[in-house]
């Protein structure tokens, strides 16, 4: 797959000079309602025997509109990670479009015409609520006036689970409440967080529990405080552990949040090595120990309820 960015305007030289089937959306955690959104655009795209191109956006468009601070904008997917799902899906070129004011203030017709046909597209296809520009002139209804005949316009339905329509907004509700089984329904896959092992203040060594301290990027969003039971993967390799998240609150105040994974059956040293955790289920809140025993106990607990988790889960 080969990952373009754009900046408005962009140069049409950055353009492949082929016919494509393109995708529209942001796609945030790339759940299980963008996947079969792609997955329309892929059958759209065999069909025709055209190459699949998705259009996604480096930053969340409430940035420029609503003038929120980039720094604040918490993501279920890094645009690294949404390249990672993308391929795996099957997409060709991923375009990823830096939303910009300038990009933003762009007309309904503008934006298809650059923005679509300008990018080759032979087919559009974008969920039922795609819009791009106010959703009363600029909504998948009015698309096939704007295209002027020049392209194609597939709509796919609302997809729902649970009840309700999958969506961005559900998963970060239900990670919000640590409601971990639920978020790995709605995007069809465990919820995953990267980052680097850096160094912490090795208190858990000397409480018989090592952790992995993990810097997250500031953009991801994590899960609630607490303990959960993850999967972890360094070096291509992937085991079980035991994470909390939270302030270490038994031993010392106001402490930043921190990220740290107890790796069950490991003894290597990984500072400095880029890893992932997938959050697979809660285990319990945040507690405060009277002292280290207490806090040893709970631990030994956890990591039985983890090992347990994982027997039943067959992982």
């Amino acid at each position: 797959m080969k990952v373009i960015t754009l900046h408005h305007p962009y140069q049409r030289e950055q353009i492949p000079d082929e016919s494509v089937v393109m995708v529209l959306g942001f796609f945030d955690g790339v759940h299980r309602g963008h996947q079969a959104v792609i997955n329309e655009g892929k059958k759209q795209a065999e069909a025709r025997g055209l190459k699949l191109a998705v259009m996604t956006f480096n930053q969340h468009p409430s940035i420029v509109f609503k003038k929120i601070e980039p720094g604040t904008m918490k993501y279920l997917t890094t645009v690294e990670q949404k390249a990672r799902r993308m391929e795996e899906l099957g997409v060709d070129y991923l375009y990823v479009v830096e939303f910009t004011s300038a990009f933003a203030s762009l007309a309904p017709q503008d934006f298809v015409d650059q923005y679509i046909v300008g990018l080759h597209a032979q087919v559009a296809v974008a969920g039922f609520d795609y819009t791009y520009g106010p959703k009363d002139i600029a909504s998948m209804a009015q698309l096939p006036s704007y295209s002027h005949n020049r392209f194609e316009v597939v709509r796919v339905e609302k997809q729902e689970a649970l009840g309700d329509k999958i969506s961005s907004t559900a998963i970060r509700s239900a990670l919000e409440a640590g409601k971990m089984e639920e978020v790995t329904h709605l995007l069809g896959y465990d919820y995953e967080t990267e980052g680097v092992v850096v160094h912490g203040d090795a208190r858990g060594r000397t409480l018989g529990y090592p952790t992995a301290n993990i810097r997250t990027p500031q953009k991801a969003r994590l899960p609630k405080n607490g303990v959960y039971a993850v999967e972890f993967e360094v070096a291509n390799k992937t085991y079980h552990g035991m994470a909390q998240i939270g302030y270490n609150i038994t031993f010392e105040k106001n402490r930043e949040k921190s990220v740290e994974v107890n790796i069950l059956d490991f003894d290597a040293d990984i500072y400095g090595e880029q890893v992932s955790v997938r959050w697979c289920h809660y285990l319990r809140g945040e507690i405060k120990f009277d002292g280290p025993e207490g806090l040893i106990a709970q631990l030994n607990q956890d990591k039985i309820d983890t090992r347990e988790y994982f027997e039943k889960r067959g992982a």
